[in-house]
């Protein structure tokens, strides 16, 4: 029975049979394919006792004593830090194990079921108060006080067991709740173990106040160099993962170098004072010369010289106070003799509460070490942070067993009462190298792959396609235009590609260089549109700068939602024939070329696939940057088309709720506006397949964690099953789910070489789970640091690949993607899916974010922040575009009665 985008039958939800759960699929087996090596893992071996004990853990209730509860972060770990001092007979001399927040853990039970404790904390905040005489200062009661005090009350109450042997149970792969939770446990202990180093904790990473750790960035901002570690259940037992980890903190020093730097301004006068409030809030810093420690709420609305505050003090030898109006700036140097340099004519740091703020001279406020950066780093500072924290292989070893050295786990008392010993030596792990797949030219002629990567001399894409009715605009840069074309004419022909002269070069007016980037990109289009004598059907856009050109956005988003035009975008700074050629590859892609294919594809003969219609979906979420909450998530699935071939792809994206990992519109149900992103693939496939069904569908899903495997097996397979169903009740496709993890902490390194592991690298043993289906694959070549492999978990698979079948597809989808003639680092239809979200994102960067956009395809968005629509479409491209692009093209669009949900079906091709 046929696929039809028209309305079919399907079950109602009342009489819907409820599915049972699925689960994870376990391990059917070990590859066997590739010449073995020996590595070594940043996994150290852990060996646990058996025992009888058990974790008991206790909810933690914090509340200052009129009730309040603590907020406050960083306070708990203080007070339970005091509670334990104050009260260890009490006790029973416990050892605890505290997450930072609601959970306390012990070895063995304590006393009472619920515990409630008094602590009153001095210095909790600001170290030693300020006299009477502070700006803003306290009342008289507090004036006598050499310290402030805190009174807290601590509820420890009861609220499970976990026996320790549940340990062994992890390491079997026996998963549990118990299981889990013990884990998680040791995790908190070592935590805690930093948290009393004075490490900055982030999750599982821990960052040292060591200058030698820091990166200067730009901007304020420094990279800071720590570790990772946590336990994980592996084949060989519990293991300690270590690995080097990098977060961003704010550089540490006198407040006015950090703004005049995060400003990029040279002399205070030109500090924007309401981006600087925003930059600070909720920063700590220390203040001279008591060398107290405050956070900061905000600035004073006036100068330090203007703003006023009420003094309480003393009536010469009498009891009594007498209350006058004075200057921040006035107190310190007249009252307090402190002298201030410029501190006159600029804001004060507040450091109080709203209604009782607190004033210091801006020139007496440091910023602490170890603080969070968590805004978005520009692109410049991006780059900058992964030039200086790459470390080869080698220097990467000595740093893990280093910081293992410097941890110094065996000395902590819970770790050694759980029995827990850690190897100091990295564990040994068998791998194999699979052969790379052979590639096909054009004339039948092979391209053999060495070391991850293959070149195109003396030799022509396998599908060239025709440039013809194009044309160059050049936004200011700084280029030989006439050179350039007719060396890419000169190139596009030896590959195969037929190139014609282009219509005009438009040159951007100089009186527009530094205008608004809207009416730079609006006056280009006036131009073109006066001079051709139709739509161009190709663009070279040539950009003045490359890592953070501001036209390459609106420029896009004008091209493809607006007007329709495929356009390529370059910063020709460097131009050589093997720039020219990635540039051909892209063009040539993007017009509905094939630049090359795998040999097994062309055959066709690769296992299970070659013989049955299988369709492959890459599926990615990309979320807002750091700072950027009311961003919403994009959701992108690309899909293979035109099978046996799997190097062909289509791409459809969809916005949804901020920071929602799960994707929201894989179906969608009739009467909505859009079909969701699933059906439209299919149909796609089947149209381009010979109008044949996928009777197996392949899914790659990019970006989740374990603790949401669940959930795509569950959740989001649902949601494909269903856009199934739609289009044909008694069509029952076999399906594979493959989660693919770039973000993880597991390495490799040869052993008796410095070198990075070799392309087809792949892992199976040793440290993969005990129970579940995963190995790791590093495909690609590291040329540069060290490799990170892939992590792949199978969580399920009905269409029954062998170990080895599955892992020579995975590798062989490694050499598929179209942009570059090297092997990538994931399957090419995830690293599409994640390049379609991503050009999707810089059109919403520039969008209005106002309350009054839409919400998408009626979903809602968390804190009630709109979801704004995606750009709409050209009218034409609902009806014209039927392109193959590694980029984003939309898609015949003619069954649609609404362009409201989707705006940008896309194209993506191979």
């Amino acid at each position: 029975m046929p696929i039809k985008a028209d309305d079919v039958g399907c079950e109602s939800p009342q009489n819907k049979p409820t599915t049972p759960k699925r689960i994870l699929m376990a391990r059917p087996g070990l590859g066997k394919k590739g010449q073995p090596i020996q590595l070594y893992a940043n996994h150290y071996k852990v060996s646990v006792k058996s025992t009888e004990e058990f974790f008991f853990h206790y909810n933690v209730i914090l509340k200052y004593e009129d009730d309040r509860p603590v907020d406050g972060k960083g306070i708990g770990r203080k007070v339970i830090d005091k509670l334990q001092q104050t009260y260890h007979s009490e006790l029973s001399d416990k050892d605890f194990a505290y997450d930072g927040e609601k959970s306390l853990f012990t070895i063995g039970a304590l006393p009472q079921v619920n515990n409630e404790f008094t602590i009153v904390l001095e210095d909790v905040a600001t170290g030693k108060t300020a006299t009477n005489g502070s700006p803003g200062g306290g009342d008289k009661k507090r004036a006598r006080k050499p310290y402030q005090t805190k009174t807290f009350q601590v509820e420890l109450c009861f609220a499970a067991k976990i026996p320790m042997s549940a340990i062994a149970q992890a390491i079997r792969g026996q998963e549990s709740e118990n299981s889990q939770e013990a884990l998680r446990v040791l995790d908190i202990i070592l935590r805690q173990h930093s948290a009393k180093q004075g490490c900055l904790l982030v999750r599982q990473s821990f960052f040292h106040n060591n200058p030698s750790n820091f990166v200067d960035l730009g901007g304020g901002v420094m990279g800071c160099r720590g570790f990772h570690s946590s336990f994980r259940g592996t084949q060989s037992g519990l293991s300690l993962n270590i690995d080097v980890s990098t977060t961003m903190i704010v550089k540490p020093g006198p407040v006015i170098d950090f703004l005049l730097s995060n400003q990029k301004v040279d002399h205070p006068d030109r500090i924007d004072w309401q981006k600087a409030k925003r930059a600070l809030k909720n920063l700590r810093v220390k203040t001279s010369p008591a060398n107290s420690e405050f956070k900061i709420i905000g600035l004073s609305d006036r100068s330090c010289s203007e703003q006023m505050f009420s003094l309480r003090q003393r009536n010469g030898d009498n009891e009594d106070f007498d209350t006058v109006e004075i200057t921040v700036y006035d107190y310190f140097v007249k009252n307090r003799g402190i002298e201030l340099r410029y501190s006159g004519y600029l804001p004060c740091i507040n450091v109080g509460k709203p209604k009782r703020p607190t004033y210091f001279p801006i020139e007496l406020c440091s910023l602490i070490p170890l603080q969070r950066y968590t805004k978005a780093l520009s692109t410049l500072q991006r780059s900058s942070l992964v030039e200086k924290s790459r470390q080869k292989p080698q220097e990467r070893m000595s740093v893990l067993n280093d910081a293992l050295r410097r941890s110094n786990y065996d000395s902590d008392p819970m770790l050694r009462a759980c029995g827990i010993s850690i190897s100091q030596n990295f564990t040994q792990v068998e791998g194999r190298i699979l052969q790379a797949p052979k590639l096909k030219a054009a004339n039948g002629e092979d391209i053999i792959p060495r070391n991850g990567r293959w070149n195109f001399t003396n030799k022509k894409l396998i599908q060239a396609c025709s440039v013809d009715k194009w044309a160059v605009v050049n936004f200011s840069a700084r280029c030989d235009v006439q050179n350039l074309v007719r060396d890419l004419i000169k190139n596009a022909t030896a590959k195969g590609i037929q190139m014609d002269q282009p219509f005009d070069v438009f040159e951007e007016s100089p009186s527009l260089r530094r205008a608004p980037v809207s009416r730079r990109v609006d006056d280009m289009f006036d131009q073109i549109k006066s001079k051709l004598p139709g739509a161009p059907k190709f663009l070279l856009c040539l950009l003045p700068e490359r890592k953070n050109c501001e036209v390459y956005g609106p420029w896009k988003r004008k091209c493809l939602a607006e007007f329709g035009i495929i356009t390529q975008c370059l910063a020709p700074m460097r131009v050589n024939d093997p720039y020219l050629l990635n540039l051909l590859l892209k063009i040539n892609a993007k017009l509905g070329g094939i630049n090359s294919l795998l040999q097994i594809e062309a055959s066709p003969a690769i296992p299970l696939v070659s013989k049955t219609p299988t369709i492959i979906l890459g599926m990615d979420v990309s979320h807002g940057q750091p700072g950027q909450s009311d961003r919403p998530s994009i959701a992108a699935v690309v899909s293979s088309r035109q099978w046996p071939l799997i190097s062909k792809y289509r791409a459809s994206v969809h916005t949804q709720s901020p920071k929602l990992e799960m994707m929201s519109s894989l179906f969608k149900p009739r009467g909505a506006e859009d079909d969701g992103l699933i059906r439209e693939s299919l149909i796609d496939f089947y149209t381009s397949s010979g109008k044949r069904k996928p009777d197996q569908i392949i899914i790659f899903r990019d970006g989740v964690s374990e603790s949401q495997f669940t959930q795509v097996i569950n959740i989001e397979l649902d949601q494909i099953i269903e856009a199934c169903k739609f289009l044909d009740e008694k069509w029952s496709p076999k399906f594979t789910l493959i989660v693919a993890q770039k973000n993880h902490h597991t390495k490799f390194f040869q052993t008796g070489s410095p070198d990075n592991v070799p392309p087809g690298t792949v892992v199976d043993k040793q440290v993969c789970h005990p129970r579940n289906y995963d190995f790791y694959m590093c495909a690609h070549a590291g040329m540069i640091g060290t490799t990170r492999p892939t992590h792949y978990h199978v969580l399920h698979d009905e269409i029954g690949f062998s170990p080895d079948d599955l892992q020579e597809l995975v590798h062989s989808l490694s050499y598929v993607y179209q942009r570059s003639i090297t092997a990538i680092s994931v399957v090419a239809p995830i690293c599409y899916a994640h390049l379609a979200a991503a050009q999707v994102g810089t059109f919403l960067k520039f969008e209005d974010m106002s309350d009054a956009s839409s919400s998408q395809g009626g979903h809602t968005s968390v804190g009630s922040v709109p979801v704004p629509e995606l750009p709409r479409l050209h009218e034409k491209e609902r009806y014209a575009w039927k392109l193959t692009s590694p980029r984003l093209f939309p898609v015949n669009m003619a069954s649609r009665g609404s362009l409201n949900a989707i705006a940008a079906e896309l194209i993506v091709s191979l």
